[in-house]
């Protein structure tokens, strides 16, 4: 229905449709946004982890803080899970979500804002404080047409908040980011190993000992501290918030730990799986007779069909065994996407039976893994992390959760 209604009815009469949604939303209940001080947060990866840190770091300074990410809800002390096979809700839920942090006497909102959802206008009538990119790789081109559309697409939350601009100044394409005017602009990078820099009106250097793997959640975590320094919130507290934090859920989560690691993460484009693997080749350099399995495949509906030989050529790079699988295939055709990912397998794999296999059933593809892993090796299992569903043809959603999978499958075992 959505695909037909995209091919008759002209763009510009869609266009003031997505826009007249959150007017009407933002009326209906009162503009909820003009009574907090809402954080949005953008970027190609690390929005979710992002979301949660930032929420940690203000409730740690005593704020009652509500925040929607692809991963949960959340208004003060209550939370439930994000079903809704969306990260950013349609304009409605979403300023019912703003009416309803207000009603419970939050103070802040911080918001994961996606590209898709600043194309709908999802931002719209939302009185945001402060916007946050966390970084821009390629991704969501066929839905915007070109890389530089989708970072323009990022670059108007940017353009819609006037107040506080968090910048990640590492990401080659922070200068399009800090041409927006605002009154208050902090940047932040990373310095060796384990050093945050973040710039405001002085330079503020911060040794930090995260609990959360990878050089990839520093970058989160200074961007987290960021936001928090700009609302004055001490430094300590700061730190405090994000080296408390051991996990997210689905983000680099360790679901088994003995005697082989099972690591559940939601990377699907190839900077996140490049990030993740090479975590995973860092911890193990002290063991290098270990081994990293992978268990990955890529979404369907027609998205980012450029990458899906990319992820098959990283998996290979990287990885020791690499196990091809179903994801979210839509209306997609779950052998062709698997093919398309194949095309960029190294050739030494797809030769070998033992290294290499395509397995459509996910379940069966992790309960492989499961049986390949030997005492100190890895299994990573990619492109779902926390995600209730799998969305199949014809508009079905079937309830799923990876993590859920990995623990039945690993009860089978002959330990």
């Amino acid at each position: 229905m959505k695909s037909l209604i995209k091919k008759f009815i002209p763009s510009f009469l869609l266009d003031w449709y997505h826009l007249s949604l959150p007017f009407l939303g933002a009326v209906l209940y009162r503009f909820p946004s003009k009574k907090l001080k809402v954080i949005g947060v953008t970027g190609t990866n690390g929005k979710s982890t992002v979301v949660c840190l930032t929420t940690k770091i203000l409730e740690e300074a005593g704020f009652k803080t509500a925040s929607l990410s692809s991963i949960k809800f959340k208004i003060g002390d209550r939370e439930w899970q994000n079903t809704l096979k969306m990260t950013m809700p349609g304009r409605f839920r979403l300023q019912k979500f703003l009416r309803q942090a207000v009603d419970a006497g939050c103070q802040y909102v911080v918001i994961e804002v996606t590209s898709e959802g600043i194309k709908q206008h999802r931002h719209r009538f939302i009185k945001f404080d402060a916007a946050v990119i966390t970084n821009l790789t390629p991704e969501h081109i066929e839905a915007h047409g070109s890389f530089e559309k989708y970072k323009k697409a990022k670059g108007r939350l940017f353009q819609a908040c006037k107040n506080i601009h968090i910048i990640n100044a590492d990401d080659p394409n922070a200068e399009f980011f800090l041409q927006f005017p605002a009154k208050q602009k902090i940047n932040f990078a990373i310095y060796r190993s384990r050093t945050a820099i973040i710039n405001n009106r002085s330079r503020t250097a911060i040794n930090l000992n995260l609990r959360l793997p990878g050089r990839f959640n520093l970058y989160n975590a200074a961007a987290a501290m960021a936001v928090g320094l700009s609302y004055g919130i001490d430094l300590a507290i700061c730190r405090k918030a994000v080296e408390s934090i051991e996990s997210i859920p689905g983000r680099m989560e360790v679901v088994i730990k003995e005697p082989f690691r099972v690591i559940v993460d939601y990377a699907h484009t190839p900077d996140a799986l490049r990030k993740v693997y090479e975590t995973l080749r860092n911890s193990k350099s002290q063991n290098t007779n270990s081994k990293t399995i992978c268990v990955l495949g890529s979404c369907g509906g027609g998205r980012d069909k450029w990458k899906r030989p990319e992820l098959g050529r990283i998996a290979s790079q990287y990885c020791d065994a690499v196990i091809l699988t179903n994801e979210d295939p839509y209306d997609e055709p779950p052998a062709k996407i698997l093919d398309e990912i194949e095309k960029g397998v190294a050739t030494q794999f797809y030769r070998s039976e033992k290294s290499y296999y395509k397995i459509l059933d996910r379940r069966e593809a992790i309960g492989k893994a499961l049986r390949l892993a030997k005492t100190r090796d890895t299994v990573i299992i990619t492109g779902k992390g926390s995600e209730p569903w799998m969305c199949v043809e014809r508009g079905k959603k079937i309830p799923w959760n990876d993590r859920e999978i990995v623990r039945n499958e690993f009860s089978k075992l002959d330990l």
